[in-house]
């Protein structure tokens, strides 16, 4: 098993992070792997209406972001959310961005 590039802890720059965030598909896998805590990549996404390529550039972005890690594991890749390192770095940016997606939701 392998872990794909993504920057250090010390590294995860806020606006990164954000722009990260920003994007509709990005935020919904974000929610998904917030609830489900790991998951395949066809497994996170694959019920979105989004092209294979576009929703490998939207798990690129997350990962470069240093808002999730990739392990590639044989043919299949694992994604988590980095929930620990985004808290040391930026505490309750994670659970302040998700609840206010909830709440979008139910608006």
């Amino acid at each position: 098993m392998r872990e794909l590039p993504q920057p250090a802890t010390e590294a995860i720059q806020l606006v990164e992070v954000l722009r990260a965030l920003a994007d509709p598909v990005r935020l919904e896998l974000v929610q998904r792997l917030a609830m489900t805590g790991e998951d395949s990549c066809n497994g996170l996404g694959g019920d979105l209406d989004v092209h294979q390529t576009t929703l490998s550039h939207h798990y690129r972005v997350l990962r470069e972001a240093g808002v999730t890690l990739t392990t590639v594991q044989g043919r299949s890749r694992l994604v988590r959310l980095r929930r620990g390192d985004l808290d040391a770095r930026f505490p309750g940016l994670l659970d302040s961005v998700l609840n206010g997606a909830r709440s979008a939701v139910g608006d």
